[in-house]
């Protein structure tokens, strides 16, 4: 189940990708997929170590085309072990959600990002996450669990804080958003109530089958009650020093050229 649209975050064979806080990592395999060089990264080590056996087993099945590489390693989102420019590509997926320090997150992610290097970050919705922390204090009150709610505005200005250029927006995930709400209202821990089980049924139904119907259904629904929201932005290219020294010298040289003329004149 992917959040991020590849039709709207497009990825070229060849691509570094960073997959910042992976945890199972979905988006990690589905790049892999698509031949890109993916560094799959998480805090968690047993599930970085369960993300590199997939990595293993799809390279054994033959799902990644050649030139595709994939690593999976255990790092810190606020001290990227990676050189400035190192990824042509960053997707964090719900994840600044979990993290005090987001500002930090974002600038460590413009740092190793490439100029003209896109990112996709997705997070919790306002509307369907408010409900949920509503409903249940155990939803969001644990350790590692959700600190804040983010209004898209809100996300937004962050992101162009970071020195990024947001180019699109979208929701995703509706028809998983009432599953979150009867998991609230029912208990978190409280996978054996009718309505939770028989829900889960379905979402696991629709996963399989991906059939027209519930496609339709959530399309329709996701500007409405869609559980995440996702943007979409890239790094801008900056002036390089050189071009910048050289407009000034030649600035410099036309001045210079003016006062020996006008001296000439006079």
């Amino acid at each position: 189940m992917l959040t991020v649209d590849f039709s709207r975050f497009p990825l070229a064979p060849g691509d570094r990708v960073l997959d910042l806080g992976c945890g199972a990592g979905r988006h990690a395999f589905e790049c892999y997929r698509r031949g890109a060089q993916v560094v799959a990264l998480d805090q968690n080590g047993d599930e970085i170590r369960e993300v590199a056996k997939w990595f293993a087993a799809m390279k054994e099945a033959g799902e990644a085309p050649d030139g595709a590489t994939a690593t999976a390693m255990e790092g810190d989102a606020l001290a990227l072990p990676f050189p400035d420019e190192s990824f042509d590509v960053v997707i964090i997926s719900e994840v600044m959600e979990h993290i005090p320090d987001d500002k930090g997150v974002l600038a460590e992610m413009v740092r190793v990002l490439r100029p003209g290097g896109r990112i996709a970050i997705t997070v919790p919705r306002y509307g369907p996450e408010k409900v949920c922390w509503t409903l249940s204090d155990a939803y969001h009150e644990v350790e590692g669990g959700h600190i804040r709610i983010y209004k898209a505005d809100e996300l937004l200005g962050k992101v162009r804080g970071a020195g990024l250029k947001p180019y699109g927006t979208h929701h995703a995930h509706a028809l998983h958003s009432p599953y979150w709400w009867l998991k609230c209202a029912f208990g978190v821990d409280n996978d054996k109530a009718l309505p939770v089980r028989a829900y889960h049924k379905l979402l696991v139904w629709d996963i399989m089958k991906k059939p027209l119907a519930t496609r339709v259904a959530e399309q329709a629904l996701n500007p409405l009650i869609g559980k995440s929201f996702v943007v979409y932005a890239t790094k801008p290219h900056l002036p390089r020093i050189a071009d910048t020294d050289t407009d000034s010298a030649a600035e410099g040289d036309a001045a210079a050229a003016g006062a020996e003329a006008g001296a000439a004149a006079q």
